[in-house]
């Protein structure tokens, strides 16, 4: 069996599989063929992949002949429409953003698997890129965010006078949300969470964050992790905790987002406009439109002096460690898919089936198939 990694579109820096990896994958039999300086940008040049045991091939080459084809993006129109029928695609393919795309594939009876639709159960732990991405996320939006603040994060006490503790307002409690909780702290910032599950409310106060309770949440348990819809009554008291909050916090993080559904307004104008000039809000949920009114994904807005920054790929701002952990998650993966150095597809295998996007010419995914946006 062949696996052939792409080098990433210009923007995405992080890349599917590291040398590491690729040695593990060899010992199983796996020959892993690299597109020229597929690495280069996440620092894993093309000589450590040759010493791993990888070959170096033109992507016309890998496309063409790989029975498994890696890229965490999308690749370019003109790659994909050149990949023979029967081929398989693995990556972060987002398929509800994308879902003109995912038919397409299916169309051109490609077999799709993106593994942030894969089941967030325990038993696939080990190959939630989500999980491992959003820590790397919630770690950089705080040193993003304190790089873009105009004052200090701890408390200084000095001859010249007493600075106090910046305070940080997190919404949503997730991987990205907790491990944003932690650095925040770390940096000596008063930290205060909300979240729509009150079951997480031990694991903020352990990090040593206040917690904000909203009664009347809509269960979230079978959710995965996720946020679900909530009613108009609980949003009413939801909004109205949240400005009390927003409006004495120097940072904001948020990170709330629904799976295949525009991302939740949890901030609006009003709330916006009675924040402090110069508080910075980093929106991580700015790909499905962003927690904000104001946010726009990939780029920096100044909204009458409060800056928002519209970031959902930070993991590759730090592309060599996202890298060495998105791989790890793909070849976890990847030994549900290979046997004895063979590609077998076991869709009795509910994280297999979880992750199948299209397979035998059409939609897999049940909630994509009833998309309006998917033709059936």
């Amino acid at each position: 069996m062949i696996a052939g990694v792409l080098k990433e579109q210009p923007g995405e820096n992080r890349v599917s599989l590291v040398p590491d990896i690729v040695k593990q994958l060899g010992k199983q039999g796996v020959t892993v063929w690299i597109e020229p300086d597929a690495g280069t940008r996440a620092y894993y040049p093309d000589e450590s992949y040759v010493q791993a045991g990888a070959v170096i091939k033109p992507a016309t080459e890998i496309l063409q002949q790989a029975d498994i084809i890696l890229s965490i993006q999308i690749p370019d129109e003109q790659s994909w429409k050149s990949i023979p029928a029967g081929k398989v695609l693995t990556g972060i393919y987002q398929p509800f953003s994308n879902s003109a795309i995912m038919q397409q594939w299916a169309d051109r009876q490609l077999t799709t698997f993106s593994l942030d639709s894969i089941p967030r159960t325990t038993r696939a732990q080990s190959m939630d890129v989500l999980s491992s991405q959003a820590n790397i996320a919630g770690y950089k939006a705080v040193l993003l965010a304190a790089w873009s603040y105009s004052r200090y994060l701890p408390m200084f006490m000095t001859a010249a006078g007493s600075i106090a503790p910046a305070k940080v307002l997190i919404l949503g409690a997730g991987v990205a949300g907790l491990q944003a909780i932690a650095t925040a702290r770390r940096l000596g910032a008063v930290v205060e969470v909300f979240d729509t599950r009150p079951a997480v409310k031990e694991e903020v106060m352990s990090l040593g964050a206040r917690f904000i309770e909203v009664e009347g949440a809509a269960d979230a348990s079978a959710a995965g992790g996720y946020a679900v819809e909530q009613t108009e009554a609980y949003k009413q008291r939801q909004q109205e905790r949240i400005a009390e909050s927003i409006a004495k916090s120097d940072i904001v993080i948020t990170t709330a987002q629904i799976p295949g559904k525009k991302a939740p307004i949890l901030i609006t104008e009003e709330m916006l406009d009675r924040m402090r000039p110069g508080a910075v809000i980093v929106d991580l949920a700015a790909a499905t439109g962003g927690n904000t009114a104001f946010t726009e994904n990939n780029r920096t807005v100044v909204h009458k002096g409060i800056t928002i920054i519209g970031d959902s790929n930070l993991p590759s701002s730090m592309p060599s460690d996202a890298s060495k952990l998105y791989a790890k998650n793909i070849f976890n993966f990847l030994q549900l898919l290979v046997k004895d150095g063979d590609l077998v597809l076991n869709f009795s295998d509910d994280i297999v089936q979880g992750g199948c996007i299209t397979h035998s010419g059409v939609i897999t995914n049940e909630r994509l198939r009833q998309a309006d946006s998917v033709k059936l």
